[in-house]
């Protein structure tokens, strides 16, 4: 369901660019310290925005450095870290280790079970670390299996659950910005909950699996409506954002916010007018 919170990389400088993946390999090296390469594997460019975001707002003493790894073997490349690389890192293996058990459980995905068991000792140290998070993501993704289960076509209530988990992780601590934190977080995990099912909409189809959109597919003006909703939800989430006194990186973040965030959801719609095109046809097709 990651994927979405991206760089628009022709828009950056390449002094941001480089800034940017120092944070990346940051994230991935906090990754393997806490986690080991199990840890690693659940590396994401959505908690690198999380890292950027909170570095940006409350400006910790980063530890820079340079180094190798096992994908980039023969080049010493930048890399950021502070104690949000931490945070983040053990938020997204907590994360992808509740996903995993919700995947096997729907789907009994043998694969997501092993992974899952691999990640559970790193685990336990993270839900005693950070106990209400836990507990509020395990149980959110219940609420949301269970929804899925019942095939519900409340697009507003489906989405504001992973919402309400992206919410969560955004807020590190209770203070003067916590509202607007979780703000944020809950406008973005609704977005790219509806991306997702948007760009899900003939796999879905085709296997029979849910996805809420599907209900509305037949309506007029249909892929009009979806970049309308998806609008709606990044205008609240960005609302939230400039309500942050953040100055540093503030270049990048807002490239990710107002441009990279819509990448997949250009390409995707793109491909699929030039589809309908070639079929004589307007709008969206399945």
């Amino acid at each position: 369901m990651f994927g979405y919170i991206m760089i628009n990389k022709p828009e950056l400088k390449f002094r941001e660019f480089d800034l940017y993946r120092s944070y990346y390999c940051g994230l991935c090296r906090s990754l393997k310290k806490e986690c080991g390469v199990s840890g690693q594997l659940t590396l994401s460019y959505d908690m690198t925005f999380l890292v950027l975001m909170l570095t940006g707002l409350y400006e910790p003493q980063n530890q820079d450095t340079f180094c190798k790894c096992a994908i980039h073997p023969l080049e010493r490349h930048a890399c950021r870290q502070n104690k949000f690389s931490l945070y983040a890192a053990d938020m997204n293996v907590l994360l992808t280790y509740y996903k995993c058990l919700d995947d096997w459980n729907d789907d009994h995905d043998l694969n997501k079970l092993v992974f899952a068991k691999m990640l559970s000792s790193n685990v336990t140290r993270i839900q005693k670390n950070y106990p209400e998070k836990a507990e509020l993501i395990e149980q959110e993704l219940s609420k949301l299996s269970k929804c899925e289960q019942e095939k519900k076509a409340d697009l507003d209530e489906v989405s504001g659950l992973f919402g309400n988990i992206t919410g969560e992780l955004f807020v590190y601590q209770n203070d003067d910005w916590s509202e607007d934190l979780r703000k944020m977080g809950f406008y973005l995990g609704k977005f790219i909950y509806i991306a997702d099912a948007y760009e899900d909409l003939e796999k879905d189809r085709r296997s029979g699996n849910y996805n809420p959109l599907l209900s509305y597919l037949d309506q007029p003006e249909f892929q009009e409506k979806c970049y309308e909703i998806l609008t709606m939800m990044m205008a609240e989430c960005c609302k939230s954002f400039e309500r942050l006194p953040i100055l540093q990186d503030i270049e990048i973040l807002r490239n990710i916010l107002y441009s990279g965030i819509w990448s997949r959801y250009n390409l995707i719609t793109a491909r699929r007018n030039k589809a309908a095109e070639r079929k004589g046809r307007k709008g969206y097709q399945s």
